[in-house]
């Protein structure tokens, strides 16, 4: 009789086991990512929808891999997938590997030592055990989750490492495929885990874009949002050269200011922000200073205009528009891109399938179908076909 309540309480507790690791990251993602477009949608006219429907976009920030699921299937859930990627006729989208968030996030001063949200994540989707204490692997579990969807759907998924691979994309994609190309990046520099051997590694493993820093300072240097305000170390100097040695875009969101300064005085850097707000037009810590913005942008790099709340004070597509017309002012026409953030924890007024709302909003802005087509991802296009590695 006792062997048979043992067993029974065994058998409930693996039933809760597997209903926890199968349902709770869903939940929590929900949660973290909410849509908040109005129920019947985005108004968008006809004209809007086909002027949509004749871009070619980009966005540079999606940290749609962070969460267990497989990208090629549609889901009810979140910000980003193939399918809506495809049906908001979005051609080349960045993916980044998002590896430590700190306890207690903010936009303040985090610090590198407090608990680590990530490493709960990781083993609640059951992640493979090496992920659980090196952000290294953490990395390379990401981009490989990555590189196996694009090998198994390649009509649909394609990883772009060249310049090539880009221009193939484009080509293909202006004859009637519906192919996403796949940029993999990291979200900072702390997966190389201090060691330069690390960053062959990544770009072994498919990396092209390195963000420097996320919430926290680590061993390249000092965060928008830590608690040195440091710049460059030694160590991310190195890291900065062997980025451009590679031909893979550095990319200063989430960097101290010290530290724009830092990667902008060595000669020959064309560093981007990939993800961010314009400060003038939004008054916010999350968003960098004008004049640095205005100063990436004179070395040729691109600004990524963000989806959520707090870097457009507002939360509408109109929101967004307004903070893309700001930087346009700021920066000029040619320098403004798309870096939403999307499934990084943020709100958004439309997931990437409701895409057409924002050209509708851009043409409400009063931005002419020119200046649209750059900021939808022709900068993008242009900037990655001059930066990427040749074959």
């Amino acid at each position: 009789m006792l062997r048979k309540i043992l067993l029974a309480v065994l058998g409930l507790i693996v039933i809760a086991a597997v209903a926890f690791f199968t349902f709770a990251p869903g939940y929590v993602e929900r949660g973290l990512n909410p849509v908040t477009t109005p129920k019947g949608g985005w108004p968008v006219s006809a004209e809007a929808q086909a002027l949509h429907d004749r871009l070619t976009i980009g966005d540079w920030h999606s940290d749609a891999l962070l969460w267990d699921r497989d990208l090629l299937k549609r889901v009810d859930r979140g910000h980003t997938d193939i399918p809506r990627l495809q049906q908001g006729n979005v051609a080349v989208q960045v993916f980044t590997t998002v590896t430590k968030s700190p306890s207690g996030l903010n936009y303040g001063q985090n610090s590198a030592d407090a608990p680590d949200n990530i490493t709960k994540l990781v083993m609640g989707q059951l992640r493979p055990i090496r992920t659980w204490s090196s952000l290294k692997e953490r990395a390379l579990d990401q981009a490989a989750r990555l590189r196996a969807m694009a090998e198994r759907d390649p009509e649909n998924l394609k990883l772009i490492l060249t310049r090539d691979d880009l221009a193939a994309l484009l080509a293909a994609r202006a004859g009637g495929a519906n192919t996403v190309g796949a940029i993999l990046g990291t979200e900072g520099g702390h997966p190389l885990e201090g060691d330069i051997a690390n960053l062959q590694t990544l770009y072994d493993a498919g990396f092209r874009l390195m963000g420097l820093t996320h919430f926290f300072d680590n061993e390249l240097g000092g965060s928008l949002h830590g608690e040195s305000g440091a710049g460059l170390t030694d160590f991310g100097r190195q890291v900065v050269d062997g980025l451009m040695e590679r031909g893979m875009v550095i990319d200063l969101a989430h960097t101290s200011p010290q530290m724009v300064r830092d990667v902008l005085a060595i000669e020959g850097t064309r560093p981007i922000i990939s993800h961010t707000g314009i400060r003038g037009n939004c008054a916010t810590q999350r968003n960098l200073p004008d004049d640095l913005v205005q100063a990436v942008a004179a070395k040729g790099g691109v600004i990524g205009i963000g989806y959520w709340r707090d870097v457009n004070c507002g939360a509408t597509p109109a929101d967004i528009a307004k903070s893309i017309a700001a930087a346009i002012a700021l920066v000029g026409e040619d320098q403004v891109s798309l870096g939403s953030d999307y499934d990084g924890s943020v709100d958004a007024p439309f997931d990437t399938a409701g895409l057409p709302a924002l050209t509708q909003a851009l043409m409400d802005q009063g931005l002419t179908e020119a200046q649209i087509a750059k900021v939808m991802g022709g900068n993008m296009m242009r900037y990655l076909a001059e930066t990427l590695p040749g074959n």
